[in-house]
């Protein structure tokens, strides 16, 4: 009998070396090694897929018959949302968060309204099933059509996953399990990697749709590591501060529908809620027009958002000044800060800038822009910006106010929440009016400070 032999797979990204070092070749992580022992090689001749020998036959694209899937909704419209109208049959779904956050309690809360339409199973690796039991006590679920599995044996599971044939299954959590044809600890790489695809393999052929829990490192990224994010079809991840109620959950990934959907929900002593209206969380609720703030429309997937930007401008006491931005890019800041000394002769070098976007959203897009300048202007001049301002477009280094994607949504969305006044990139000026908003379009930087002397 051949002599076992061991190799050292980096958690990071998976690499294998065959002896330990303290930086991985691969990725440039350090302390990431650790040791597994090797699968072994097939014999000659064998053939590791040979269940998968009648694989279907070559056929042209043009020939094969094309019919739309149907859905299966979760009857959580801000999930649904995410997932781009419901589940896949087959699909498989990796939803990410930070210890506590609620990723348990909606997957239950998911699970227990599907149960009232199709089979459903809850395996959980975590906690026992007590404990489960008492969760959906507490959150006063319907849960008597809901199965449960309490197991992270991955042989198990599958056997049960084709006895029971549930429509939708809750795998939580993927860190958890354990292949017995591999020799390494659950959690580690190797073993999250082979069960991710052992479960994929079996959602394919079945067309049963799994959603997988996984844990999130410090950094705020899937632990097991990215090798998940191209074996599953949609990633999700759970966001939200300990402190506040609200909870987000944005898709970074999804071969269903689109990508970058927001759903918002709020957490409730039975659970969580989703939030018919998102815009009226990120705004401040001023008796009066206050310096330093200034609404802009952004873009969340499909669904337009009001967001409160807030600046404020102090005079720096080291000879360096500060320059922080909370739910913006920090570099971003620094390129627009010189833009608007350039061009519009307004001078921030001897102060310190702070910018923070409200309610603990992260805006990665380019047209909040806009947004950012007025509002550091207006706390630079201590002036607050007219009443029911709406703004938002893109800033160039040459002092150009480029467009925004959807802007005649967000203009209906503003509409909408009351707003009066809309500051807009010339190019996304309505052909219509809007009835109840009046629009000031501009070109370049320096018509923007005619509009708010």
């Amino acid at each position: 009998m051949a002599k076992a032999k061991t190799v050292y797979v980096c958690q990071e990204c998976g690499g294998i070396s065959n002896k330990w070092q303290g930086k991985c070749t691969h990725c440039g992580a350090w302390n990431t090694l650790q040791e597994t022992m090797e699968q072994p090689v097939p014999a000659a001749g064998a053939n590791r897929f040979s269940h998968l020998a009648s694989s279907a036959p070559v056929r042209m694209l043009s020939d094969i018959e094309v019919r739309e899937t149907p859905r299966q909704p979760t009857g959580l419209a801000e999930f649904d949302r995410v997932l781009g109208g419901g589940l896949v049959p087959g699909s498989v779904v990796l939803i990410g968060g930070d210890p506590g956050i609620g990723k348990s309690t909606l997957l239950l809360q998911a699970l227990a309204m599907l149960s009232q339409a199709v089979p459903v199973l809850y395996v959980t690796g975590e906690e026992s099933a007590e404990q489960v039991a008492l969760r959906a006590q507490r959150l006063d679920l319907d849960a008597s059509n809901v199965k449960l599995l309490a197991e992270i044996q991955l042989e198990t599971i599958q056997r049960a996953l084709q006895e029971e044939k549930p429509q939708v299954a809750v795998i939580d959590s993927i860190q958890t399990l354990f292949s017995g044809a591999l020799s390494a600890a659950p959690g580690s790489v190797s073993q999250v990697r082979e069960c991710a695809a052992q479960l994929t393999r079996l959602a394919k052929q079945t067309g049963v749709s799994i959603v997988m829990i996984g844990h999130v490192t410090k950094d705020g990224t899937l632990a097991g590591p990215r090798v998940l994010e191209h074996i599953v079809d949609t990633v999700l991840y759970f966001e939200g501060e300990h402190h506040s109620s609200y909870r987000l959950i944005r898709a970074f990934k999804n071969r269903f529908g689109a990508v970058n959907e927001l759903g918002v929900f709020a957490m409730t002593d039975k659970g969580l809620k989703g939030v018919n209206n998102p815009s009226a969380l990120f705004l401040s609720q001023h008796a009066a027009n206050v310096p330093g703030t200034c609404v802009m429309a952004t873009q969340e997937g499909s669904r337009p958002l009001l967001v409160e930007i807030q600046a404020l401008v102090d005079t720096a006491h080291v000879p360096n000044p500060r320059r922080l931005s909370l739910g913006l890019d920090g570099g971003r800041l620094a390129m627009l800060l010189a833009v608007l000394n350039r061009h519009a002769q307004v001078a921030t070098f001897d102060q310190d800038v702070f910018v923070n976007a409200v309610g603990g959203v992260r805006i990665t897009e380019t047209a909040s822009d806009l947004a950012v300048l007025l509002a550091i202007i207006s706390s630079l001049r201590n002036k607050p910006l007219p009443q029911g301002l709406l703004v938002f477009g893109e800033v160039g280094l040459a002092g150009e106010i480029r467009p925004a994607t959807r802007g005649q949504e967000r203009l209906k969305e503003a509409a909408k929440l009351g707003f009066s006044i809309a500051l807009i990139p010339k190019h996304n000026a309505p052909r219509q009016a809007i009835e109840g908003l009046e629009i000031w379009p501009v070109s370049r930087l320096d018509e923007v400070l005619q509009f708010i002397k």
